[in-house]
């Protein structure tokens, strides 16, 4: 699996609350979660977004509640990967379970908003094609690849 997109940068702490504010929550629809994507933080977030952009940010990206509409919301307005120094632990299963591709990278840091990567999910390596600087991570286990590829768990589980 790859990845290329633009990257969109924040810092850490960024909650599920700001990723999708509550009062959008009542609704299931992802495309309507899509619109309201991390408006909190940065209103213009879903007006700069393309298909394939990659979120980046420092540690503990997620934390807060663990509402699944958080990563949907992310991966519903086109978002190919989210990548943080550290992730909360519901956040992290919660976007493996919805298929949303997350990687933890210490040099997160050294990524700005604007750069252009390319990710090789496989062998866990981030290119950065702006700043010429390669990053490694973990690659995925082959049954988190298989989920991620499906589109998310309930996927997989039909597909057997």
């Amino acid at each position: 699996m790859k990845a290329v997109g633009k990257v969109h940068k924040y810092g850490s702490n960024v909650d599920t609350d700001v990723i999708i504010p509550a009062r959008y929550l009542n609704t299931a629809d992802h495309s309507e979660l899509a619109k309201h994507c991390m408006e909190d933080i940065d209103k213009d977030f879903v007006s700069r977004v393309n298909v394939g952009d990659i979120i980046v940010a420092d540690k503990n990206f997620g934390c807060g509640s663990s509402r699944e509409h958080a990563p949907i919301a992310i991966k519903a307005c086109g978002v190919s990967c989210v990548i943080a120094k550290s992730f909360a632990r519901i956040f992290y299963r919660n976007a493996i379970n919805i298929g949303l591709p997350i990687l933890e990278c210490d040099e997160a840091d050294r990524i700005n908003s604007g750069d252009q990567l390319q990710i090789d999910f496989d062998n866990g390596v981030i290119v950065n094609v702006t700043s010429g600087e390669e990053y490694h991570t973990e690659p995925f286990p082959p049954f988190i690849q298989s989920i991620i590829k499906a589109g998310g768990l309930i996927n997989s589980i039909k597909e057997k």
